[in-house]
């Protein structure tokens, strides 16, 4: 699926929205019609802060729409995502699911279809890092860290940091990639 966005590492399926990292989407002075299109209709919304550069401050987004093979996101299956230790967030992190057709967050069982770590029983492993899972059941003992998808339904995912370190800036942090467990 390609989607008029930039890649945010090299071989991932995480995109960022601001291709070259500006919140006006110039590049040489020219305004990338097709990639504010695209944000606007994910976000309906924008502000500078969203595209700030300074460490500990602002927020950055990160948007996958595919699993490490490239496929698009199938409601039906189950997946993993390892957020590496010391996420790099100075304030908190997210990651805020998405319908595909209509850009709401994805109608589940919960109220609001998001984990991260403001979220109450959140379990993080001993190095610091998250595992996140994603499909119509919850894997056994994995309930505190799973994401409710419903089968037949497209969905993509925004992992927001707010107050970003610089560990995201330089990409010595990478999120995982969406490795499909069945």
């Amino acid at each position: 699926m390609r989607w008029p966005i930039a890649r945010g590492y090299p071989n991932s399926a995480w995109q960022t929205p601001f291709i070259g990292g500006s919140y006006e989407f110039l590049r040489d002075g020219a305004r990338l019609l097709d990639a504010r299109s695209f944000f606007f209709f994910m976000a309906t919304g924008i502000t500078p802060a969203m595209a700030l550069k300074t460490p500990g401050a602002g927020s950055q987004y990160l948007i996958a729409v595919t699993d490490a093979k490239g496929r698009p996101f199938d409601g039906g299956n189950t997946y993993r995502l390892h957020l590496p230790p010391n996420i790099p967030a100075k304030n908190f992190w997210s990651l805020v699911f998405y319908d595909i057709q209509t850009r709401s967050m994805l109608q589940t069982d919960e109220q609001f279809p998001s984990i991260g770590s403001e979220k109450r029983g959140v379990v993080v492993n001993p190095d610091t890092s998250v595992d996140v899972y994603f499909g119509p059941k919850a894997p056994s003992g994995k309930e505190s860290n799973w994401m409710q998808t419903w089968p037949g339904k497209g969905w993509s995912v925004i992992l927001r940091l707010y107050g970003p370190e610089q560990a995201f800036f330089d990409k010595t942090w990478k999120p995982g990639e969406f490795e499909e467990l069945n």
